[in-house]
């Protein structure tokens, strides 16, 4: 009946009508494209050089052989590996991000081999004979429909149904739709059979298991094909969320609005980071109790992919600012950050959120691998980077049409359908200016009308936002509305926003009055972390406001960083901070704690010029060296043989050194002399772990002395982000950075933050 009911509704509606649904007309990805040096353009490069590294052969090695085919080559790894009962499943998703990518960069080399991936995965379908196309037997469904132990078979059906419906949609491959309606021929009879052999109810008990977004795809599928399929499985299912929105899209039926509607209510205000992602272990536990699942299993990627899929179609049905503002915050902070920098293929399952953690334990195993990982996270995260371009932009159909601007990305737009060329720029974001500063230049060929709407972020403060047209200033609406312009736009007409970035803080969501003061630190839709091994406590009893104890690092401070070096017995040597202790340590790959650790900032005494001093210019100078990751401490000397420190003592004799020539009289070199024992240097046994100390010079022929005070002077391996700051603790200062720049230092998220004022500024 349930079937039925959905075929008459999309019988009497026909071709979908966006305009008299209301909806939001989704862009196509072939008319956008990203500006290469923005974070997101560059995270979209860094996938196509993956998707461009994998081999055909070594995707379809299964498939291959399931079908009985000669399998050239080896197996991929992981979940790809020919024991996992889930192989098979990154090879859709693969099939969904190769296509995606290609619609969003139009690169040739990835068409031929994504329609090498479909040529080979037809062949095995046409080998079988019945439809049936899988990396694994049809046994695992016997298992599956007799209830017995199988990991998941129609999860990895339904990713490669997508994938090949997505080869179709997005690349006009017509061998794919028909490779797909054969697939669920083979399955339609199947799920038939199990129903017509035991019972309704019995099926339903085999769907306990994961089952991906089958009812998704399948409703896709009929809005293409327009096939009864009615009986299959997915119509029995318990509805994913994505699945019953597309329903409501096919069918108008208001109640599966309701439920994509209620659901992103529930999980927004129990269940959701401050990254805006959700589930702890691929679980959701006690709604309000996050504080108690804060660790290395936070946020699958996974469901940051399907949560951004929600709340896009929410605002493409509701045009509410709310849904745009969640997918800013979770694309931003939970997508971008499970890249490992700009390595191809190399992403992590979840993020940890857990006072300390770093990525690299993420699910407690770290950093999956190029070709022996392809776990589920790795089939959406080559998804999400595929398609980052997909929610910028949404059209709006009728007698004035209208384009919604949805994200701050920089790219252009073709809005073909008005001859339009529409080219955003944002500058990119830095701490020490607190606006976005959005500008959107219009190119056309004559005058025509229409509205552009833009969204003002609820993060943004109304009374500092500021827009024009032109040289014309507009009135900007509140902050979580729509600014919206219509007139006839001439070619060259710019539209310039800006938009004030400010700090503010987050509770966590947990309801429990012991975890009241534990807050996070967002600027703008930024999550900012504190580099920290646990650390995490603030007192702002004595602060005014947030902007007395968050203060921006100056975009010079770069210049200042330093790394001290040494060479002996064929090793490179890095001065350390070992827990508040100097040391000699191995020079650490940049993006992990050892770098942070052997990264100080070099800072000039007594300088008389309001520019701040680059490192080289500080030679002959007093100087105090500052720990990356300790703003507002310095290293000290404890006294003549005894190792050096760190502590708060900033401008006492005992932290100040003179910065001069090395001893060694090599290019490059330093020493640093103590200011308060004249004679005595910095230095180190040339040797692995061994105490850093202040030594007095016994001679000035005393080689060894010369070349273990001697250093040399490297830029710092750490570096400053451009969104950076520094948070004042109780103990120690913190320096935040965003969540997405980080690789394998370890950092806090949630503060523990004191303060009688707090409640007033929230």
């Amino acid at each position: 009946m349930d079937s039925i009911m959905m075929n008459r509704k999309t019988r009497s509606l026909g071709e979908f009508n966006w305009t008299s649904r209301g909806f939001l007309k989704e862009v196509e990805l072939k008319d956008v494209r990203l500006e290469p040096n923005s974070i997101q353009g560059r995270a979209q490069q860094t996938n196509l050089e993956y998707l461009l590294l994998l081999d055909v052969d070594r995707l379809v090695w299964s498939f291959r052989k399931t079908a009985g085919l000669s399998a050239p080559g080896v197996a991929y790894g992981g979940w790809e590996a020919p024991d996992c009962e889930l192989r098979g499943h990154f090879v859709g998703h693969y099939l969904s991000a190769s296509t995606l990518m290609w619609a969003s960069t139009h690169n040739d080399t990835l068409k031929k081999k994504m329609f090498a991936v479909v040529s080979a995965l037809y062949e095995c379908q046409n080998k079988v004979g019945t439809g049936y196309l899988s990396a694994f037997t049809s046994e695992q469904f016997d298992r599956f429909e007799a209830l017995k132990p199988v990991w998941a078979p129609y999860y990895t059906i339904h990713k490669i149904l997508a994938g090949l419906l997505d080869q179709y949609t997005l690349a006009n491959n017509t061998r794919s739709l028909e490779m797909v309606k054969w697939m669920v021929d083979y399955f339609y009879e199947r799920v038939k059979n199990v129903i017509s052999k035991y019972s309704v109810a019995r099926h339903y008990q085999a769907l306990n298991e994961e089952t991906g977004g089958m009812n998704d795809v399948l409703y896709k599928l009929h809005s293409i094909t327009a096939n009864d399929i009615s009986g299959f499985h997915a119509n029995t299912h318990i509805p994913v969320v994505i699945g019953s929105q597309m329903r409501y899209e096919i069918t108008g039926d208001l109640l599966y609005k309701e439920i994509g509607m209620f659901f992103m209510d529930i999980v927004n205000s129990s269940y959701t980071y401050a990254t805006g992602g959700t589930s702890h272990g691929e679980f959701w536990k006690d709604p309000k109790r996050l504080a108690s699942f804060l660790d290395a299993e936070n946020e699958e990627s996974c469901t940051t992919y399907n949560m951004l899929k929600v709340s896009r179609n929410l605002f493409r049905w509701t045009k509410e600012v709310g849904y745009a503002d969640y997918y800013e915050r979770a694309l931003t902070n939970g997508v971008l950050s499970i890249q490992r920098g700009r390595e191809p293929g190399i992403m992590i399952y979840m993020l940890p959120l857990g006072h300390g953690e770093s990525k690299a334990r993420s699910d407690n195993e770290g950093w999956g691998t190029k070709y022996d990982s392809f776990w589920c996270c790795y089939g959406t995260g080559i998804e999400s980077f595929s398609k980052l371009g997909d929610s910028i932009y949404f059209e709006e159909e009728g007698k004035v049409p209208g384009l919604y601007i949805s994200q701050y990305i920089s790219s252009s737009f073709n809005w073909t359908s008005q001859n339009i060329l529409v080219n955003l720029k944002v500058e990119p974001v830095v701490s020490w200016d607190d606006h976005l500063h959005v500008a959107v230049e219009i190119t056309l060929n004559k005058k025509k009308e229409s509205t552009l709407n833009f969204r003002v972020p609820s993060w943004a403060k109304s009374e500092a936002a500021t827009a024009f047209v032109n040289h014309q200033q507009l009135f900007v609406p509140s902050p979580g509305s729509l600014l919206s312009l219509t007139r006839k736009w001439n070619s060259s007409d710019k539209i310039t926003l800006e938009l004030p970035m400010n700090i503010r803080l987050e509770t966590i969501q947990d309801d429990r009055p012991e975890y009241a003061s534990d807050h996070a630190i967002l600027y703008g839709p930024y999550l900012l972390v504190g580099l920290s091994t646990g650390d995490r406590n603030i007192n702002t009893e004595r602060a005014g406001s947030i902007l007395d104890w968050i203060i921006p690092i100056p975009a010079a401070y770069n210049s200042h960083l330093i790394t001290l070096a040494q060479e002996s017995k064929n090793s490179s040597f890095v001065l350390t901070n070992s827990n508040k202790s100097m040391t000699n340590e191995l020079l650490p790959e940049a993006g992990s704690n050892h770098s942070v650790y052997a990264t100080f900032r070099l800072i000039p005494k007594n300088s008389t010029s309001s520019r701040l001093l680059e490192a080289e210019a500080c030679i002959g100078r007093a100087v105090e060296l500052e720990p990356f990751d300790l703003p507002g401490m310095v290293v000290v000397e404890r006294g003549i043989n005894q190792s050096l420190g760190v502590s708060d003592a900033v401008g006492s004799s005992n932290s100040t050194f003179v910065l001069v020539q090395g001893l060694d009289g090599k290019s490059g070199t330093v020493s640093l002399e103590s200011a308060r024992h004249r004679g005595c240097f910095v230095y180190s046994d040339l040797d692995l772990h061994s105490s850093v100390k202040l030594k007095c010079n016994v001679g000035s022929s005393d080689v060894r002395f010369i070349e273990a005070a001697s250093f040399q002077l490297r830029r710092g391996i750490s570096k400053y982000d451009p969104i950076s700051f520094v948070a004042k603790g109780a103990t120690r200062n913190f320096l935040l950075q965003p969540i997405f720049s980080l690789r394998d230092e370890n950092y806090v998220v949630y503060f523990n933050i004191q303060s009688k004022k707090l409640s007033a500024e929230l």
